[in-house]
């Protein structure tokens, strides 16, 4: 998939933007922290280009960071003078640098689980390979072929997303829509996630608003998820982070949709710091409060949320303006807590939108998301959904 950063970033007959420009051998990546007033492209030459990228946060949103990690590194291995060096030493080579792409954000679970995919892709590369350069090529086909799968699961997301909470509430003619932070085609290799199901929705003629948070310290909700929504067209409403309580009250809200950087097997799930803040708002408002994220992001070797490690965030992103990118506005000496996500635990959560369907609860404050994705396995999904 390639698209043209001289025209902003778009990409096909959806017209849609795209944070991910990909030809065989070249990676640029849409500098997210200069959105909405400037759109720049960072050519990103190998591991170590994306590590800094996704920690810097030029790209973030946790399906893309795991796609650029894997790009950046098929774009090294591609443009590698010479490698001396057997079919093993090969793969041994690309574990080092998954490895250290993994290290740049931890908490997202998709980044871990595609290094997993693709070491093991690579691993059985080994045995039929006669050098190193048929392992690399291995590698990089199965990187490329998840930058397509992403943008297929996001479509199946927003389906699935978007009929099942149409039918939930189908005394309303339109539905109007929370999202908190950045799940559309800038956090995805395109369409989006949450976003994804507002775009569905408003596809459909049934959306009447999305209400977006501006998504504190780093404002992706203000700088990308607006901008996202005008240039979709889409009949949308920034508000403050602290201002959705009172959205809701107001009657406003029909349903809240955010995205995800990992689910525990009970469905706990850890996203942008905020998200808690809304559940709770929305289970008091008897709001149903939705998460909408692939398959990758479900962590089935953590029992529940309480395992799951939170990313801390550097203070300049509280203490100066734009995300710690702009002046000191926070009194000098002052302490900082500023932790990049939280954990919403599963009962407040009324269901999690992935491109096989929801998951939904039976009896229970819980899902069952064991038994869920052991079905899709099995072929007997139409079960559980």
């Amino acid at each position: 998939m390639a698209c043209d950063p001289n025209n902003g970033g778009e990409i096909g007959a959806e017209n849609s933007l795209q944070s991910i420009c990909y030809k065989r051998g070249s990676l640029r990546l849409l500098d997210q922290r200069k959105l909405p007033f400037e759109t720049r492209y960072l050519d990103i030459k190998d591991s170590k280009d994306g590590w800094h990228a996704i920690r810097d946060m030029v790209v973030r949103g946790a399906p893309a960071i795991a796609i650029a990690a894997a790009l950046a590194l098929a774009a090294e291995l591609y443009n590698l003078d010479a490698f001396n060096g057997s079919p093993k030493y090969a793969a041994l080579f690309i574990a080092e640098k998954l490895e250290y792409l993994v290290s740049s954000r931890p908490t997202a679970v998709n980044l871990g689980d595609a290094a997993i995919k693709l070491k093991e892709i690579v691993s059985r590369a080994v045995a039929i390979s006669p050098d190193a350069k048929s392992v690399f090529q291995a590698y990089i086909e199965a990187a490329e072929a998840m930058l397509e799968d992403d943008v297929a699961s996001n479509k199946a997301i927003g389906s699935y997303g978007a009929t099942y909470i149409r039918d939930q509430q189908k005394s309303l003619a339109k539905l109007s829509i929370l999202t908190h932070c950045n799940t559309g085609s800038l956090a995805t290799a395109g369409y989006g996630t949450a976003l994804g199901v507002i775009r569905a929705l408003h596809s459909a003629d049934v959306l009447e608003r999305a209400y977006c948070t501006e998504t504190r310290p780093f404002n992706q909700g203000s700088r990308l998820t607006a901008y996202e929504l005008v240039h979709e067209k889409i009949p949308s409403t920034l508000i403050a982070d602290s201002a959705a309580a009172a959205l809701m009250k107001s009657g406003r809200v029909n349903a809240v949709v955010v995205g995800a950087d990992r689910v525990a097997a009970n469905g706990d799930t850890a996203n942008k710091i905020g998200t808690y803040s809304l559940a709770l708002c929305a289970m008091h408002h008897n709001i149903p409060f939705f998460v909408a994220a692939p398959l990758t992001s479900i962590d089935l070797s953590l029992s529940s949320g309480e395992e799951i490690v939170i990313e801390e965030r550097s203070p300049k992103e509280l203490l100066n303006t734009r995300g710690g990118l702009g002046e000191q506005v926070a009194a000098s000496g002052i302490d900082v807590w500023n932790p990049a996500f939280d954990v919403t635990p599963a009962r407040l959560i009324s269901g999690i939108i992935t491109e096989k369907g929801v998951i939904t609860k039976v009896g229970s404050e819980d899902f069952n998301i064991k038994e869920f994705v052991q079905k899709i396995a099995a072929g007997t999904l139409a079960q559980v959904h």
